[in-house]
């Protein structure tokens, strides 16, 4: 479980978070929803320690991440999946999973068999650089990257960003049973909101840097003002 407690930071002057607190419990998918500027790619930089809050506090489980570096974040179990793909053009399928373990206790050849076997496209183009595979295809590489280390938490910033609606609905459906089929934990950052509430568990609305919503996904999908004013949702 993440939990984030009074949560508050700066860039100079502008004040990107305010006092966000929630939980994202083990197990489920918590999606951060809100309108571009709400403060949601800050909030995964804060977790993933790329960022250094005001105020507040956050923990993966009992262990606090505050002050932590970021690599020791990820040593502990937090991968982060950045907004963009965050994959290396230049290196093969196989080189950016590689890149994946390196800071990780596994067994290489056992990680990346389990890649494969989640995502089979990475493994039919396992030699072919990243630089060439469809945005999808780099959006499946770069979770294979963050999962190859075997987290206990997955930061998803934006994955669905510049996908068709059919790459879009399977990657979330991977998303899904990537979730239900273990215990990790995933904050589900997206500005496509009814994409998310259909598989989130949980739904956190930012605005302007504050909690508007925190509830069950299908409660924060049934509310009509919501949908309206914060996540662009008009029927």
């Amino acid at each position: 479980m993440i939990t984030i407690e009074g949560l508050s930071v700066s860039y100079g002057a502008v004040q990107a978070l305010r006092d966000v607190t929630f939980e994202a419990p083990t197990g489920q998918i918590t999606a951060v929803l809100g309108s571009n500027g709400a403060g949601k790619t800050t909030l995964l930089r804060t977790i993933s320690g790329l960022k250094t809050p005001t105020a507040g506090s956050i923990k993966l489980g009992d262990c606090a991440l505050l002050a932590q570096r970021p690599e020791n974040i990820a040593r502990l179990g937090v991968g982060h999946v950045p907004e963009g793909r965050g994959v290396i053009g230049e290196f093969t399928v196989e080189e950016n999973l590689r890149l994946g373990a390196l800071m990780a206790k596994v067994n290489l050849r056992e990680g990346l068999d389990e890649q494969y076997e989640r995502f089979p496209v990475l493994g039919e183009r396992r030699r072919q650089h990243a630089a060439k595979l469809s945005g999808g295809e780099r959006q499946m590489l770069a979770m294979a990257r963050a999962l190859i280390a075997k987290p206990s938490a997955l930061l998803l910033d934006e994955p669905s960003l510049g996908l068709a609606p059919l790459v879009t609905a399977q990657l979330m459906q991977t998303i899904h049973d990537l979730c239900a089929s273990s215990s990790l934990t995933v904050v589900l950052v997206e500005q496509n909101a009814s994409s998310a509430l259909r598989i989130a568990d949980r739904a956190v609305v930012l605005h302007v840097g504050k909690v508007v919503a925190n509830d069950a996904a299908t409660v924060v999908a049934d509310d009509e003002n919501l949908r309206q004013y914060y996540l662009g949702m008009v029927e």
